[in-house]
C-alpha cells in the first residue's frame, strides 16, 4: 500500500492532478507538456549545438548547460533562451519549491543505450524533472542495496520495484522517497515490452503485452543546483 503525503504548499494545483498515485510518494507526470511544433524546435537546437559541446560516454552522449555541478559551487553560465523558456515554466509549477531551475542535461539515448541504475545526489534541489523529445523510454527504479543484509544476493532483478512509461514530449517529475531514496534507470534494449509492473499507463493509453520499439530519445533533465557561484563574485576577489 502506497503512502500519500500532503499538498506542498509550493506545488500548484494545476500539477497535483497528475500525480502518479500508484507510486511511492511523489511522480508527477504529465503527457502531451510541449506540442510537436516545440518538440521540433528544442530537436533543432540540442543538434545546433557546437561539436565541442557534446561529452560521449560509454552509453550515451550529453551536453550540460547552466555550469558544471561541483560541491564546491558550480561557476553560474547564462542558460540559452530555448532552454530558458522551459526552466522557467516549470519553475513556475512550484517544482523547485520557489526556486528556480539553473541547470539542464541534455542526454542522447539512440536504440539500445541506457543508463546504470542511479540516484541524482545532493548537489540538487530533491527534485528532478525531465522532457523527453523523439522517443518514449521505460524508466526503472530499485531499492538501493542493504549494507545490512550483505549476506543476500542484491542484484538488480531483487530490487527492481517499478517501471514508469515516460513518453514523447511529456514531463516527468520526481521528488520526495522516488529521489531521494530509490535508484532510476533505463535499461539497454531496443524495444520495451509493457508489464503490469508500469504503474502510469493509464495515463499514457499504453497497455499490457504492447511492444513499443525505441527510436533516438533526447532527455532535458532540468534542476536547480544548490550551491553556485557568480562569475562576477570571482571576478571581485583578489
Amino acid at each position: 500500500m502506497m503512502t500519500t503525503m500532503a499538498n506542498p504548499c509550493n506545488i500548484s494545483a494545476d500539477l497535483e492532478k497528475f500525480i502518479v498515485k500508484e507510486a511511492p510518494p511523489t511522480v508527477y507526470y504529465i503527457p502531451n507538456y510541449i506540442t510537436e511544433t516545440e518538440e521540433e524546435h528544442l530537436l533543432q537546437q540540442v543538434y545546433r549545438a557546437p561539436k565541442p559541446k557534446w561529452t560521449q560516454l560509454s552509453g550515451r552522449r550529453l551536453q550540460k548547460w547552466g555550469g558544471l555541478p561541483n560541491p564546491k559551487g558550480m561557476l553560474a553560465e547564462k542558460l540559452p533562451e530555448w532552454l530558458l523558456k522551459y526552466t522557467e515554466k516549470i519553475s513556475s509549477l512550484g517544482a523547485f519549491a520557489g526556486k528556480t531551475a539553473n541547470h539542464v542535461l541534455v542526454n542522447e539515448y539512440k536504440p539500445g543505450e541506457g543508463i546504470m541504475p542511479h540516484e541524482d545526489g545532493p548537489l540538487y534541489h530533491p527534485t528532478v524533472t525531465t522532457i523527453s523529445l523523439g522517443s518514449h523510454t521505460v524508466l526503472d527504479f530499485y531499492k538501493p542495496v542493504c549494507l545490512t543484509q550483505l549476506e543476500i544476493p542484491q542484484t538488480e532483478e531483487s530490487r527492481y520495484m517499478l517501471s514508469l512509461l515516460v513518453q514523447r514530449r511529456s514531463l516527468l517529475i520526481l521528488q520526495d522517497d522516488m529521489y531521494k531514496c530509490y535508484l532510476h534507470g533505463i535499461q539497454g534494449v531496443c524495444e520495451d515490452t509493457l508489464s503490469d509492473h508500469v504503474v502510469n499507463l493509464s495515463s499514457t493509453g499504453g497497455q499490457v503485452g504492447d511492444a513499443l520499439p525505441r527510436g533516438t530519445r533526447i532527455s532535458l533533465t532540468i534542476r536547480h543546483v544548490l550551491k553556485v557561484i557568480r562569475a562576477n563574485l570571482l571576478l571581485g576577489k583578489k
